[in-house]
Protein backbone atom coordinates (compact mmCIF):
# COMPACT_ATOMS: atom_id res chain seq x y z
CA UNK A 1 0.00 0.00 0.00
CA UNK A 2 2.78 2.56 0.77
CA UNK A 3 4.19 1.75 -2.37
CA UNK A 4 0.88 2.78 -4.10
CA UNK A 5 0.72 6.12 -2.00
CA UNK A 6 4.28 7.01 -3.01
CA UNK A 7 3.92 6.75 -6.97
CA UNK A 8 0.24 8.43 -6.86
CA UNK A 9 2.03 11.40 -4.56
CA UNK A 10 4.34 11.60 -7.49
CA UNK A 11 1.71 11.77 -10.03
CA UNK A 12 -0.28 14.61 -8.21
CA UNK A 13 2.93 16.58 -7.98
CA UNK A 14 3.21 16.16 -11.65
CA UNK A 15 -0.15 17.09 -11.96
CA UNK A 16 -0.08 20.02 -9.40
CA UNK A 17 2.96 21.46 -11.36
CA UNK A 18 0.77 21.47 -14.41
CA UNK A 19 -1.72 23.71 -12.72
CA UNK A 20 1.25 26.33 -12.11
CA UNK A 21 1.63 26.99 -15.83
CA UNK A 22 -1.57 28.69 -16.60
CA UNK A 23 -0.43 31.70 -14.27
CA UNK A 24 2.77 31.77 -16.13
CA UNK A 25 1.29 31.78 -19.04
CA UNK A 26 -0.69 34.95 -18.63
CA UNK A 27 2.03 36.43 -16.99
CA UNK A 28 4.22 36.14 -20.02
CA UNK A 29 0.93 37.54 -22.35
CA UNK A 30 0.95 40.50 -19.77
CA UNK A 31 4.43 41.23 -20.66
CA UNK A 32 3.39 41.22 -25.20
CA UNK A 33 4.79 37.68 -25.78
CA UNK A 34 2.84 35.54 -28.13
CA UNK A 35 1.26 32.17 -27.66
CA UNK A 36 3.40 30.32 -30.23
CA UNK A 37 6.70 32.49 -28.75
CA UNK A 38 5.39 31.11 -25.08
CA UNK A 39 4.44 27.82 -26.02
CA UNK A 40 7.80 26.91 -28.60
CA UNK A 41 9.91 28.07 -26.31
CA UNK A 42 8.59 26.38 -23.04
CA UNK A 43 9.22 22.99 -24.88
CA UNK A 44 12.75 23.85 -26.16
CA UNK A 45 13.55 24.67 -22.77
CA UNK A 46 12.18 21.02 -21.23
CA UNK A 47 13.97 19.49 -23.80
CA UNK A 48 17.10 21.82 -23.16
CA UNK A 49 16.87 20.22 -19.44
CA UNK A 50 15.95 16.99 -20.13
CA UNK A 51 19.29 16.67 -22.71
CA UNK A 52 21.21 18.22 -19.71
CA UNK A 53 20.20 15.40 -17.22
CA UNK A 54 20.28 12.23 -19.35
CA UNK A 55 23.68 13.81 -20.38
CA UNK A 56 24.69 13.82 -16.95
CA UNK A 57 22.93 11.17 -15.26
CA UNK A 58 22.17 8.48 -17.66
CA UNK A 59 23.97 6.82 -20.33
CA UNK A 60 21.49 4.13 -21.61
CA UNK A 61 21.21 3.41 -24.83
CA UNK A 62 17.66 3.83 -26.65
CA UNK A 63 16.95 1.85 -29.31
CA UNK A 64 15.70 4.19 -32.94
CA UNK A 65 12.42 1.65 -32.56
CA UNK A 66 12.20 3.16 -29.04
CA UNK A 67 13.07 6.56 -29.33
CA UNK A 68 10.62 7.14 -32.20
CA UNK A 69 7.37 5.59 -30.02
CA UNK A 70 8.50 8.01 -27.47
CA UNK A 71 8.41 11.31 -29.87
CA UNK A 72 5.30 10.35 -31.14
CA UNK A 73 4.03 9.97 -27.03
CA UNK A 74 5.58 13.16 -26.77
CA UNK A 75 2.98 15.16 -29.62
CA UNK A 76 0.53 13.99 -27.74
CA UNK A 77 1.08 16.91 -24.75
CA UNK A 78 2.19 20.06 -27.73
CA UNK A 79 -1.25 18.58 -29.50
CA UNK A 80 -3.10 19.58 -25.86
CA UNK A 81 -1.06 22.75 -25.69
CA UNK A 82 -2.65 23.64 -29.26
CA UNK A 83 -6.05 21.92 -28.96
CA UNK A 84 -6.57 24.07 -26.00
CA UNK A 85 -5.49 27.42 -27.45
CA UNK A 86 -7.61 26.95 -30.53
CA UNK A 87 -10.80 26.61 -28.02
CA UNK A 88 -9.77 29.33 -26.31
CA UNK A 89 -10.23 31.40 -29.25
CA UNK A 90 -13.56 30.83 -29.60
CA UNK A 91 -15.24 29.82 -26.31
CA UNK A 92 -15.21 31.56 -22.93
CA UNK A 93 -12.03 30.16 -20.91
CA UNK A 94 -14.81 28.72 -18.12
CA UNK A 95 -15.92 25.95 -20.97
CA UNK A 96 -12.43 25.29 -22.79
CA UNK A 97 -11.47 24.35 -18.94
CA UNK A 98 -14.49 22.14 -18.48
CA UNK A 99 -13.70 20.69 -22.18
CA UNK A 100 -10.26 19.92 -21.19
CA UNK A 101 -10.95 18.00 -17.97
CA UNK A 102 -13.61 15.59 -19.80
CA UNK A 103 -10.08 13.93 -19.99
CA UNK A 104 -11.03 12.56 -16.32
CA UNK A 105 -13.48 10.09 -17.60
CA UNK A 106 -11.84 10.06 -20.90
CA UNK A 107 -9.33 8.38 -19.16
CA UNK A 108 -11.05 5.60 -17.68
CA UNK A 109 -12.65 4.85 -20.62
CA UNK A 110 -9.54 4.59 -22.58
CA UNK A 111 -7.98 2.57 -19.64
CA UNK A 112 -10.94 -0.06 -19.81
CA UNK A 113 -10.88 -0.55 -23.46
CA UNK A 114 -6.79 -1.43 -23.02
CA UNK A 115 -7.40 -3.97 -20.73
CA UNK A 116 -10.74 -5.07 -21.69
CA UNK A 117 -12.05 -4.69 -18.43
CA UNK A 118 -14.67 -2.14 -16.70
CA UNK A 119 -13.65 0.34 -14.10
CA UNK A 120 -14.12 -0.50 -10.61
CA UNK A 121 -16.70 1.31 -8.47
CA UNK A 122 -14.02 3.46 -7.11
CA UNK A 123 -13.35 5.21 -10.33
CA UNK A 124 -16.63 5.44 -11.46
CA UNK A 125 -17.40 7.03 -8.33
CA UNK A 126 -14.38 9.24 -8.26
CA UNK A 127 -15.11 10.27 -12.18
CA UNK A 128 -18.81 11.39 -11.54
CA UNK A 129 -17.37 13.41 -8.54
CA UNK A 130 -14.73 15.00 -10.70
CA UNK A 131 -16.67 15.62 -13.20
CA UNK A 132 -19.52 17.55 -11.17
CA UNK A 133 -16.29 19.50 -9.45
CA UNK A 134 -15.27 20.64 -13.01
CA UNK A 135 -17.98 21.93 -13.64
CA UNK A 136 -18.58 23.93 -10.59
CA UNK A 137 -14.98 25.09 -10.77
CA UNK A 138 -14.93 25.79 -14.07
CA UNK A 139 -17.36 28.61 -13.21
CA UNK A 140 -19.64 27.53 -15.92
CA UNK A 141 -22.76 29.48 -14.55
CA UNK A 142 -20.84 32.52 -15.20
CA UNK A 143 -19.97 32.59 -18.33
CA UNK A 144 -21.46 34.26 -21.53
CA UNK A 145 -23.65 32.66 -24.33
CA UNK A 146 -22.50 30.55 -26.20
CA UNK A 147 -22.91 27.77 -29.23
CA UNK A 148 -22.34 24.07 -29.04
CA UNK A 149 -21.86 24.36 -32.59
CA UNK A 150 -18.89 26.10 -32.20
CA UNK A 151 -15.47 24.89 -33.19
CA UNK A 152 -13.58 25.65 -30.51
CA UNK A 153 -16.36 22.68 -28.51
CA UNK A 154 -14.42 20.25 -30.78
CA UNK A 155 -11.33 22.26 -29.92
CA UNK A 156 -11.84 21.87 -26.05
CA UNK A 157 -12.82 17.80 -26.38
CA UNK A 158 -9.77 17.36 -28.39
CA UNK A 159 -7.20 18.55 -26.21
CA UNK A 160 -9.17 16.42 -23.53
CA UNK A 161 -8.56 13.21 -25.73
CA UNK A 162 -5.30 14.14 -26.18
CA UNK A 163 -4.08 14.94 -22.73
CA UNK A 164 -5.24 11.48 -21.98
CA UNK A 165 -3.61 9.73 -24.29
CA UNK A 166 -0.77 11.53 -22.85
CA UNK A 167 -1.37 9.86 -19.54
CA UNK A 168 -2.09 6.53 -20.94
CA UNK A 169 0.96 6.67 -23.03
CA UNK A 170 2.86 7.28 -19.95
CA UNK A 171 2.35 3.97 -18.16
CA UNK A 172 2.49 2.37 -21.83
CA UNK A 173 5.27 3.37 -23.57
CA UNK A 174 9.02 1.75 -23.50
CA UNK A 175 8.51 1.65 -19.36
CA UNK A 176 11.73 -0.59 -19.54
CA UNK A 177 13.95 2.46 -20.28
CA UNK A 178 14.83 4.87 -17.18
CA UNK A 179 12.40 7.64 -16.38
CA UNK A 180 14.92 10.15 -17.92
CA UNK A 181 15.53 8.72 -20.70
CA UNK A 182 11.95 8.49 -21.78
CA UNK A 183 11.33 11.85 -20.79
CA UNK A 184 14.06 13.02 -22.94
CA UNK A 185 12.76 11.86 -26.13
CA UNK A 186 8.80 12.38 -25.30
CA UNK A 187 10.03 16.33 -24.70
CA UNK A 188 12.15 15.94 -27.90
CA UNK A 189 8.84 14.73 -29.88
CA UNK A 190 6.68 17.88 -28.48
CA UNK A 191 9.64 20.38 -28.81
CA UNK A 192 9.54 19.37 -32.72
CA UNK A 193 6.37 18.58 -33.41
CA UNK A 194 5.60 22.48 -31.60
CA UNK A 195 8.31 24.18 -33.53
CA UNK A 196 7.48 22.85 -37.38
CA UNK A 197 3.78 23.75 -36.29
CA UNK A 198 4.88 27.44 -35.06
CA UNK A 199 7.40 29.17 -36.55
CA UNK A 200 10.74 29.31 -33.97
CA UNK A 201 11.20 33.00 -34.84
CA UNK A 202 10.89 33.83 -31.41
CA UNK A 203 14.79 32.48 -31.56
CA UNK A 204 15.88 35.31 -33.71
CA UNK A 205 13.66 38.00 -33.13
CA UNK A 206 14.90 39.31 -29.99
CA UNK A 207 12.38 38.11 -28.29
CA UNK A 208 14.43 35.90 -25.41
CA UNK A 209 16.63 39.41 -24.85
CA UNK A 210 12.97 40.75 -24.31
CA UNK A 211 12.68 38.31 -20.91
CA UNK A 212 11.11 35.48 -22.65
CA UNK A 213 14.05 33.70 -21.64
CA UNK A 214 12.74 33.79 -17.74
CA UNK A 215 9.65 32.42 -19.46
CA UNK A 216 10.60 29.79 -21.43
CA UNK A 217 12.64 28.61 -18.16
CA UNK A 218 9.85 28.23 -15.83
CA UNK A 219 7.55 26.96 -18.20
CA UNK A 220 10.11 24.41 -18.88
CA UNK A 221 10.49 22.99 -15.77
CA UNK A 222 6.73 22.98 -14.53
CA UNK A 223 5.03 22.29 -17.29
CA UNK A 224 7.49 19.73 -18.92
CA UNK A 225 10.39 18.87 -16.94
CA UNK A 226 8.75 17.88 -13.61
CA UNK A 227 5.06 16.53 -14.81
CA UNK A 228 6.70 14.67 -17.64
CA UNK A 229 9.48 13.12 -15.12
CA UNK A 230 6.48 12.01 -12.30
CA UNK A 231 3.99 11.18 -15.06
CA UNK A 232 6.53 8.61 -16.74
CA UNK A 233 7.47 7.44 -12.93
CA UNK A 234 4.55 7.26 -11.47
CA UNK A 235 1.78 5.93 -13.94
CA UNK A 236 3.18 2.55 -14.88
CA UNK A 237 2.47 1.68 -11.15
CA UNK A 238 -0.17 2.69 -10.51
CA UNK A 239 -2.69 2.35 -13.64
CA UNK A 240 -3.47 5.10 -16.54
CA UNK A 241 -6.92 5.27 -14.79
CA UNK A 242 -5.88 6.46 -11.29
CA UNK A 243 -3.59 8.23 -12.80
CA UNK A 244 -6.18 10.10 -14.95
CA UNK A 245 -7.93 10.52 -11.52
CA UNK A 246 -4.68 12.40 -9.71
CA UNK A 247 -4.85 14.49 -12.88
CA UNK A 248 -7.75 16.58 -12.16
CA UNK A 249 -5.27 18.46 -9.37
CA UNK A 250 -4.15 20.84 -12.28
CA UNK A 251 -7.97 22.48 -11.89
CA UNK A 252 -7.40 23.56 -8.05
CA UNK A 253 -3.75 24.38 -8.68
CA UNK A 254 -4.34 26.92 -11.33
CA UNK A 255 -6.77 28.20 -9.67
CA UNK A 256 -4.88 28.62 -6.01
CA UNK A 257 -2.34 30.66 -8.37
CA UNK A 258 -4.68 33.20 -10.15
CA UNK A 259 -5.84 33.91 -6.94
CA UNK A 260 -2.40 34.23 -4.93
CA UNK A 261 -0.44 35.43 -7.95
CA UNK A 262 -3.00 37.00 -10.41
CA UNK A 263 -5.38 38.44 -7.34
CA UNK A 264 -8.53 36.81 -9.44
CA UNK A 265 -11.23 36.07 -7.36
CA UNK A 266 -13.20 32.79 -6.80
CA UNK A 267 -17.00 32.30 -6.48
CA UNK A 268 -18.37 30.05 -3.62
CA UNK A 269 -19.39 27.78 -6.38
CA UNK A 270 -15.72 27.24 -7.31
CA UNK A 271 -14.62 26.67 -3.99
CA UNK A 272 -17.31 23.90 -3.39
CA UNK A 273 -15.79 22.48 -6.71
CA UNK A 274 -12.46 22.70 -6.18
CA UNK A 275 -13.30 20.91 -2.31
CA UNK A 276 -15.54 18.67 -5.01
CA UNK A 277 -12.41 17.70 -7.18
CA UNK A 278 -10.18 17.28 -3.76
CA UNK A 279 -12.39 14.85 -3.15
CA UNK A 280 -13.03 12.74 -6.22
CA UNK A 281 -8.99 12.67 -5.72
CA UNK A 282 -8.94 10.95 -2.54
CA UNK A 283 -11.47 8.50 -3.54
CA UNK A 284 -9.80 5.93 -5.49
CA UNK A 285 -6.95 6.16 -2.26
CA UNK A 286 -9.02 5.55 0.18
CA UNK A 287 -11.01 2.67 -1.28
CA UNK A 288 -7.72 1.08 -1.48
CA UNK A 289 -7.06 1.82 1.97
CA UNK A 290 -10.62 0.40 3.42
CA UNK A 291 -10.43 -2.30 1.35
CA UNK A 292 -6.68 -3.28 2.43
CA UNK A 293 -7.79 -2.97 5.98
CA UNK A 294 -10.97 -5.28 5.32
CA UNK A 295 -8.87 -7.87 3.54
CA UNK A 296 -6.33 -7.44 6.67
CA UNK A 297 -8.79 -7.98 9.24
CA UNK A 298 -10.61 -11.02 7.17
CA UNK A 299 -6.98 -12.95 6.85
CA UNK A 300 -6.39 -12.11 10.92
CA UNK A 301 -10.19 -13.36 12.15
CA UNK A 302 -9.96 -16.65 10.02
Amino acid sequence: MSQLFKYSFLVLVGACSYGVISTIIKIAFMHGFTVNEVIGSQYLFGFIMFLICVTLFSRRKVSFKQALILMITGTTTSLTGIFYGKSLETIPASIAIILLFQFTWIGIVIEAIAVKKLPGPDKILAGGILLIGTFLAGNIFGHDAFSLSDPGIIWGLLSAVSFSLFIFASGKVAIELPSLNRSLFMSLGAALFLLIVFSPDFLTNGSMQSGLWIYALLLGFFGVFIPVVLFSIGTPKIGSGIATILGAAELPMAILCSVLILKEQVTILQTAGIAMILIGIVTPQLYHFLKHKQLEKDSISS
